[in-house]
């Protein structure tokens, strides 16, 4: 009957939010379940930071670029929503660190910097002999015996030393987080570190160890295939496959929370910045945790999660023809070690990488500066960006003339920063909501998670929860 309707509220229209909506709908669906879903989005579009922009036949990403294929949730949702067919790995080639503004190959066998493959360690021109050697201690060096969280600078100086760190594990860790591996958590980024340390005491042995084996001669002599995966045209079409798929829900474009109450049967009022408001009987947040203390603040939660940093990042596309680019090392783009004297700290090649990106007569480069602790770039007007920018890339490339377009990206104070503690900061905050909102889940990059798998796993346990909470009320 329509008075034993619920109303679930979903608030935020990023990937995690979408993802959402997407597997609350479909469990309705199965269950005859008696939901009515809301989608909230503040922005005019829904994706967050997805945005794909399609431009004289190339593919250009505002934001993320790919995803890890063997996170499986991103490719089980592209199956489900019939797009399976447009996903594409990364072409694999030579990834370099660019150290004393010279490009050095990324030493084969190694994973996230942690060397398996003695030979292109021991002969790379990335680390000195003294470097090497202490790196080398890792092969005989105890166990820490550190069981609380640390920062991740912190785990890997003491295995390698601080050259090997500087000069390689660095720029591949703070890349994917924007931050500084001095301040981040061990446990909540990259727990699995932790984990072979305890099991097999050196790193270099226990990665080689759990390194996954070719299982066939075929096999090792197949051509290898990236472990990286987007859409074809580009991760918007899975934005826009979602959108089109949620045809039973509700999706509200435009519309900003300011706040939330409690009523005294349990339900939510849900109040919008025009004032209008809408009662729920659950929610799902996947805002950033900073929107979200500005909407709790009034009942004194989730202000602690509100120390939590956020970095800010521009990304930086350039188009040229091919005549004006001459690459004289061959490879998919580049890190940029901490201590050199860049303003970028990575590039991406972006035809290189990912073939049906740009026409074939094109270069495509895609750059990323702001640094954590070194952000007034960002702030910068786009043409004074996009000079700086162009002025490293000389340094390393041979470029002649000006790019035929430029887009550039900012993401301002939005790259959460998982500071050492942030398991123990992400508990309070669930313990404060379930003890003051038992009907709010929370989901998305501020807390377990910020790759776009990570958000999808979030969303479906958010989904679950909220069913669980309901369920004794939808019977």
């Amino acid at each position: 009957m329509a008075e034993n309707r619920k109303k679930v509220a979903i608030i935020g229209g990023g990937i995690t939010g979408l993802s959402a909506a997407y597997y609350l709908q479909k469990q309705c669906r199965e269950q005859n379940l008696p939901i009515d879903i809301y989608l909230i989005e503040a922005s005019s579009r829904l994706g967050g930071k997805i945005q794909t922009v399609r431009k004289d036949g190339f593919t250009i990403e505002r934001g993320p670029d790919s995803f890890l294929e063997r996170k499986k949730s991103m490719g089980i949702l592209a199956q489900e929503l019939g797009i399976a067919d447009q996903l594409v790995h990364n072409a694999t080639g030579q990834s370099f660190v660019l150290v004393n503004d010279q490009l050095h190959p990324i030493p084969g066998g190694s994973i996230m910097g942690i060397p398996t493959e003695w030979k292109p360690f021991v002969t790379t021109g990335l680390f000195s002999w003294s470097g090497k050697l202490r790196a080398a201690g890792d092969l005989v060096m105890s166990r820490s015996g550190i069981e609380e969280d640390q920062p991740l600078g912190t785990f890997f100086r003491r295995r390698f030393g601080s050259e090997v760190v500087e000069n390689l594990v660095e720029p591949l860790l703070a890349g994917i987080y924007s931050g500084d591996i001095d301040k981040l958590s061990l446990h909540a980024t990259f727990p699995q570190f932790y984990e072979v340390e305890k099991k097999h005491r050196s790193l270099m042995l226990g990665m080689k160890k759990t390194r996954p084996a070719s299982s066939t001669p075929q096999a090792a002599n197949r051509k290898p295939q990236g472990i990286f995966q987007t859409f074809s045209g580009g991760l918007q079409s899975i934005v826009e496959a979602l959108e089109d798929a949620l045809t039973d829900v509700t999706i509200l474009k435009g519309s900003k929370i300011q706040g939330v109450h409690k009523l005294s049967d349990d339900q939510l009022k849900l109040v919008f910045t025009t004032g209008d408001n809408l009662i729920v009987d659950s929610a799902i947040f996947t805002l950033l945790h900073h929107q979200l203390a500005e909407i709790f603040e009034d009942h004194g939660i989730l202000q602690h999660y509100d120390e939590v940093p956020l970095s800010s990042v521009a990304t930086v596309a350039m188009a040229f023809s091919k005549s004006q680019v001459v690459q004289e090392k061959e490879g998919t783009g580049f890190l940029v070690s901490r201590k050199s004297d860049y303003a970028i700290s990575a590039c991406t090649w972006v035809n290189k990488k990912w073939p049906t990106s740009a026409p074939e007569d094109k270069v495509l480069l895609r750059s990323f500066v702001g640094k954590s602790g070194d952000e007034s770039i960002v702030e910068l007007p786009d043409h004074e960006i996009e000079q700086i920018v162009l002025q490293d890339l000389r340094k390393v490339i041979s470029i002649t003339g000006e790019p035929e377009f430029t887009i550039v990206t900012r993401y301002q104070k939005a790259m959460p920063q998982y500071l050492v503690g942030h398991k123990e900061r992400l508990l309070k905050a669930k313990a404060e909501l379930a003890a003051h909102f038992p009907m709010i889940q929370l989901a998305g990059a501020s807390f377990e998670g910020s790759g776009l798998p990570d958000c999808i796993d979030q969303a479906i346990r958010a989904k679950d929860h909220v069913l669980d909470y309901l369920k004794p009320h939808l019977t």
